[in-house]
């Protein structure tokens, strides 16, 4: 009892100190930081301590199953087919779109894995100390507006969960003035969902596994049930595996490379954001079973979709691309209710675990990064929660965006050329080796110059970002904005140019132009990183949020 009651009133302190002074919500600098006393940063920034460094083979295999088990996967094989190209080309782009994804995650990833640091701290190796918050800022941005619509697109399932329990909330009358943008209906699912969203949000990363394993187990036995329904009720007949491209030559060559870009591009943000995970791996080569998990989960869900898809317009005499509409018409039955309600629940898991995996996360990371005073990775996923989730009005946006693949390919412009230039950096240029005390040093050798900026990477990046920016303004205005073919094309494989451009400028720079002074690592480095890993549990549980 005297625990407890020591406990309450140093809750009630803190609290009130709280809501009584801005300086309370700082955040202790953590005792073992790797960063030199006028750095500030806190234990979330530094290396994973070996206790938490939790992750195997299958935390990674759990961790894509949560990723690439959602409704947007789902459909993304469906919609290639829907504007214009043929089933064995939707197979393929999804294939070579999955060792797209895959290749540069795994290379990334290995960086997290050895060194057991975030994406904010290891882009500064190859950007600059300073400039390097560009990157953070710029993949910061992108994931808050990203978590803001993966959100929203969860009220379809809380739609059908609610209208799966009482019918007749599917005809709840509208009491929102048309200005907002929403209708009541869709604001009750909308709050609903970030309701069960919001504690899962709060799960430590290195714990997340478990949550993600639980969506693997789930997911693709209803998946599979799903498909065998809507097969058994179409009598078999799946005409959509003969499905024939309506575009021809040059157009249908352009077309495949767009559609292979979008796709791409969709997931792209986790080639850069790895290390984020795969810093808590607990072996170097256990997030290598990314290579070829990823090319299989994408090509298994996109014939999953195809399959459903096709079969569906002999049920419903159209095609039905989203699996949520295909749950909701099950409503006609108390046992159909039953099977609605199950899979729709399990959808809503696999829409969470997606935004966690792809958003949150990395959300949080880099305001860790940005503000180290005031966020940690708890704080950040709070932040995101409710300045993701109500302050970017995502239902305004969804309205007001273009479609789905559209949004991916403009995804892709920035990352492309992230991911290109980390790759190059530490296999081509570093040989796998950085001094990581330098990394939380901005006096340090990766410092670069005065200005913080490697001048090769900012050379590069804008080199290859600049070309692509009419595309993207064609894509958003495509009535307004007239450009040559061959920008259009250039932009169509965005995600390929931005890449392999920037892989290949940034090691040919290095080369010519090398920063000698950045490709030592003395001995005391890796022994005061061992060190500081081994102490870096002191402190911690002062910088809880």
């Amino acid at each position: 009892m005297n625990f407890a009651r020591e406990r309450l009133h140093m809750v009630a302190r803190e609290v009130k100190a709280k809501s009584t002074s801005l300086e309370a919500w700082k955040l202790p600098k953590s005792t073992s930081s790797l960063a030199p006393d006028y750095i500030w940063t806190n234990a979330d920034q530094d290396p994973v301590p070996p206790e938490k460094q939790t992750w195997t083979a299958w935390s990674f295999a759990g961790y894509w199953f949560s990723d690439l088990f959602n409704v947007t996967g789902w459909q993304i094989a469906s919609s290639t087919i829907l504007n214009g190209l043929g089933t064995t080309d939707a197979i393929l782009i999804a294939l070579l779109a999955g060792f797209c994804n895959a290749v540069p995650t795994v290379l990334n990833g290995a960086i997290g894995a050895k060194y057991h640091i975030p994406f904010p701290v290891v882009i500064r190796s190859s950007f600059g100390y300073w400039f390097s918050y560009f990157a953070v800022v710029s993949r910061c941005i992108l994931a808050l507006f990203w978590f803001s619509l993966q959100g929203y697109s969860g009220c379809s399932s809380i739609e059908a969960i609610i209208v799966a329990i009482w019918p007749s909330f599917a005809s709840l009358p509208n009491s929102l003035p048309e200005s907002a943008g929403i209708t009541t209906k869709t604001m009750v699912c909308y709050l609903i969902y970030n309701i069960f969203q919001f504690p899962l949000l709060l799960i430590p990363t290195h714990k997340l596994q478990w949550l993600f394993l639980a969506k693997a187990v789930m997911v693709p036995p209803m998946v599979l049930g799903m498909t065998i329904w809507t097969c058994l009720r179409a009598g078999g007949s799946i005409e959509i595996f003969q499905v024939q491209p309506t575009v021809f030559g040059a157009d249908r060559v352009w077309l495949w490379l767009g559609t292979l870009t979008s796709v791409t591009g969709g997931y792209s943000t986790i080639a850069v954001n790895i290390p984020d995970f795969s810093r808590f791996s607990k072996s170097h080569r256990a997030q290598w079973i990314q290579l070829p998990l990823i090319p299989f989960l994408k090509v298994f869900v996109s014939l999953f979709g195809i399959i459903c898809t096709g079969a569906s317009i002999h049920i419903y005499g159209q095609y039905v691309w989203d699996p949520l509409k295909i749950v909701s018409s099950w409503g006609t039955t108390p046992g159909g209710r039953f099977l609605a309600f199950v899979c729709a629940v399990i959808w809503l898991i696999a829409q969470v675990c997606t935004n966690i995996s792809a958003n949150s996360i990395s959300f949080a990371n880099d305001m860790t990064t940005l503000f180290p005073k005031w966020f940690n990775i708890r704080r950040g996923v709070v932040f995101a929660s409710l300045v993701g989730a109500w302050g970017l009005v995502p239902w305004k946006i969804n309205k007001a965006a273009g479609s789905l693949l559209s949004f991916m390919s403009g995804y892709a412009i920035i990352l492309g050329p992230f991911a290109g230039i980390m790759v190059a950096d530490y296999y081509l240029v570093r040989r796998k080796e950085l001094d990581v005390i330098d990394l939380y040093d901005s006096q340090g050798k990766y410092r670069y110059n005065k200005f913080g900026v490697n001048w090769r990477a900012f050379v590069v990046f804008f080199s290859v970002f600049i070309p692509l920016l009419p595309g993207l303004a064609r894509v958003v205005s495509p009535s307004s904005v007239s450009i040559d073919i061959g920008l259009r094309h250039l932009y169509s494989i965005s995600w390929l140019f931005g890449f392999i451009t920037s892989l290949v400028s940034y090691f040919l720079l290095m080369k010519i132009f090398p920063a000698k002074s950045t490709m030592t690592r003395s001995q005391s480095s890796i022994e005061g990183v061992e060190a500081a890993i081994s102490q870096s549990t002191v402190g911690v549980d002062k910088e809880k949020a």
